[in-house]
């Protein structure tokens, strides 16, 4: 699959490497179940490559393996295949698939749940709130150089921004 924030391009090929089909479909649940169907009407499906799994296609790779599909991180064709041809949204979907198909797509995707990804959110969140209060100390800090001599003072003993006393 070629993954887009908007829209997700499937290609299906057969054990032999030939196309069967591509198709383009909204990145929405209701997009998901269509794909899938559309490739089950095709034959059976027991493996898919998605480009982006970590990114736009991280809900499609958690749908796909809801549904018994093992999905592979697809690699991108890289810079030197894009300088030889056009990039394409098909050609991409069935670079995707023959990826898959030759074993170069080997790496599993994140299923998007468990341990690793309850730290993965935990350390996002947490680098948040901490870029938050730097930013809001900062700002503090800079509307104190301009205010009143005496606020200024009485607010440099304040603990609550331990930064505020730093140079």
């Amino acid at each position: 699959m070629d993954t887009h924030r908007d829209f997700h391009v499937a290609a299906v090929l057969s054990l032999n490497g030939r196309t069967l089909g591509i198709e383009r479909f909204p990145a929405t649940s209701s997009g998901y179940g269509q794909l899938v169907r559309w490739a089950l009407q095709l034959g059976a499906v027991r493996r898919a490559g998605v480009e982006s799994s970590g990114n736009y296609g991280a809900a499609l790779s958690r749908y796909l393996l809801s549904q018994g599909i093992e999905v592979f991180e697809a690699p991108g064709p890289g810079r030197a295949a894009r300088r030889r041809r056009a990039k394409s949204d098909r050609g991409d979907a069935e670079a995707a698939a023959r990826a898959v198909l030759s074993g170069r797509a080997h790496a599993p995707t994140k299923t998007g749940s468990g341990p690793a990804e309850i730290a993965r959110l935990y350390i996002v969140v947490r680098g948040s709130a901490v870029k938050a209060q730097r930013q809001a100390a900062n700002q503090l800090k800079a509307i104190l150089v301009t205010a009143d001599p005496a606020l200024r003072e009485e607010l440099s003993t304040v603990s609550y921004f331990p930064m505020w006393n730093s140079s």
